[in-house]
């Protein structure tokens, strides 16, 4: 009786071909614009996280600046300068997770190693620095707590400086020289920023104030993570830190420019923010564009049972109930929404994957894809929508009487 049933649709269907196949057309434009936009919307999400890859999402960063009011009697223009008691002073705070200082004692400076020599960036830090900037140790070990204590003459290097350098020697162990100092190489690292973060090196930053800072205390940046923290929970502890900095170097606390905040924090979640209305736009416009096809799916529903008046008439005088006569309309109109449908979502995947596949790299579309979920409620979308286009014309058929039928005949 199923098969009956499908050969049945399929025959309606075929009868006015035109009309089905316009209809069709209608809704797999609608499914495969769908898909389309919801890939790109992601694509540009991916692009987005591509940017945020390098450092921790929850964290906070307090760069040195000027005082640009005065405060107390004092000028402005006074340099604020951090410090290690600064940096102790911060990692006491409720909410830190991980923190680091950061200490140049150069920009960049030699290193060397069995007469190969370059130059490579040198940033002095504290262990929770692997956490920040997200180092992914493939060899080794990173800066640890004893490294600092005991002022060791460590180094923590990137895949590039140990390309260069070791050429296939394996750099743990290995004694490198840094502006004529040698340094000991204890771990090697990868990092998701790419080959320029990469070619860093990492040493301990109180080997660093005193090799070559000339004991000084200070520190260029200030880091540190806030875990789960949200937004409002992060900016206040980004205000109790600023506050902390201000009493101790007597500047306004209100004085953005003395100490300059960067609250990834807040950055990320109003990017998500934005990708949020950017997928609830997507929605609307796919919903809306399935939506007229479906008006036409229902449509071309209302003629057939019109043209089918007799039929449905003589179906119910030989016994069919009204629910037989209701579930045959809902299963054509079901079937001519999940055959389009399904072809405007392999349309718009087959479109996506051209796109990632002959795409050059770029910073604005990357990786464009629908995942699982998306699909899914697309799919489900387009069965809920099926099922109301054919449920009106289906009603109106089971409220056909046979001998009014007959009678039209």
């Amino acid at each position: 009786m199923e098969l009956d049933r499908l050969r049945e649709i399929g025959e309606s269907l075929w009868r006015h071909r035109l009309r089905t196949a316009l209809t069709a057309l209608s809704v797999a434009w609608g499914t495969y614009v769908l898909v389309v936009l919801l890939g790109t919307g992601q694509g540009l999400q991916n692009s987005v996280a591509h940017e945020f890859r390098d450092d921790a999402t929850n964290s906070i960063w307090m760069y040195r600046g000027e005082s640009s009011r005065p405060f107390e009697g004092l000028p402005i223009g006074r340099p604020t300068r951090f410090d290690n008691r600064d940096f102790a002073e911060l990692i006491r705070m409720d909410g830190v997770e991980h923190a680091t200082g950061r200490f140049y004692p150069w920009r960049s400076t030699v290193l060397a190693y069995e007469g190969r020599t370059a130059e490579f960036d040198i940033r002095a830090v504290h262990p929770g620095h692997q956490y920040i900037e997200r180092s992914q140790m493939t060899a080794g070990r990173y800066i640890d707590e004893l490294d600092l204590r005991d002022l060791r003459k460590v180094l923590v290097i990137g895949k590039e400086v140990e390309r260069f350098l070791f050429r296939g020697v394996d750099p743990i162990g290995e004694w490198v020289t840094v502006a004529g100092v040698p340094f000991r190489v204890v771990g090697v690292f990868e990092d998701a920023g790419g080959e320029s973060e990469m070619r860093q090196v990492y040493m301990p930053i109180t080997t660093a104030q005193a090799t070559f800072g000339s004991g000084t205390r200070q520190i260029h940046q200030i880091m540190f993570s806030v875990g789960d923290a949200t937004i409002e929970q992060a900016q206040a502890l980004a205000d109790q830190a600023v506050a902390t900095l201000a009493s101790r170097h007597r500047f306004d606390p209100a004085d953005t420019r003395a100490v300059r905040v960067r609250n990834n924090v807040e950055q990320f979640e109003r990017v998500q923010r934005i990708f949020r209305l950017v997928d609830a736009f997507v929605w609307l416009v796919g919903v809306g564009t399935i939506t007229a096809g479906i008006v036409g799916v229902s449509n071309i529903m209302l003629v057939s049972v019109r043209e089918r008046t007799n039929e449905i008439g003589l179906r119910k005088a030989l016994g069919a109930t009204p629910a037989r006569i209701v579930s045959g309309i809902v299963a054509e109109a079901l079937m001519l929404t999940a055959v389009a449908g399904y072809c405007g979502i392999v349309g718009g995947v087959a479109t996506l994957e051209v796109i990632r596949n002959w795409m050059p790299d770029n910073d604005y579309l990357r990786e464009p894809e629908v995942t699982l979920a998306p699909a899914l409620a697309a799919a489900v979308l387009l069965t809920l929508f099926g099922a109301l286009a054919g449920f009106v014309p289906a009603w109106r058929a089971a409220q056909v009487q046979p001998v009014d039928a007959l009678r039209a005949s």
